[in-house]
């Protein structure tokens, strides 16, 4: 068997309908869409999920299951990085650093992630840290401190 001797199993390519070229050929005029109505215009239909007025079936059923979405805490996030920019032995509290305008907004607390490194020995205090943001502030001398 040879490149130029292979071919497509026979009746596997179907050619695609050439609708709207004249009455004679079965699918001219209308196009096969019928007449009139939502579905014979350009950009008719309905929308996914649509049952003609009826309510759907996704808003038929009940919901189920659990959300977080009320309960959950969402923090303002900070990376051990950007710490160099204070003085040694500085005491980093999240109103310092909103303060300086590092953290716009507070949400429910601060957590100090672990991108970058730090050379300074500082104090952090922050409602949360992630496990290798804490031994980089401890190897550099500092103290993670949770509020």
């Amino acid at each position: 068997m040879k490149l130029h001797e292979l071919s497509p199993a026979p009746n596997s390519k179907k050619a695609r309908k050439r609708v709207g070229r004249g009455v004679g050929s079965g699918s001219g005029k209308t196009s096969g869409r019928g007449h009139k109505g939502q579905n014979s215009r350009s950009g008719g239909g309905v929308r996914p999920g649509f049952e003609g007025g009826q309510m759907p079936i996704q808003r038929r059923l009940p919901k189920r299951g659990f959300s977080n979405f009320l309960f959950r805490k969402e923090y303002a996030e900070i990376n051990v990085e950007v710490l160099n920019r204070f003085d040694e032995n500085t005491t980093i509290t999240p109103e310092l650093l909103k303060k300086v305008g590092m953290v716009k907004n507070l949400k429910d607390g601060l957590k100090v992630l672990a991108r970058g490194e730090i050379e300074k020995p500082v104090t952090v205090q922050a409602h949360k840290f992630s496990k290798v943001a804490v031994e980089k502030i401890e190897a550099a001398g500092g103290k993670a401190e949770v509020i």
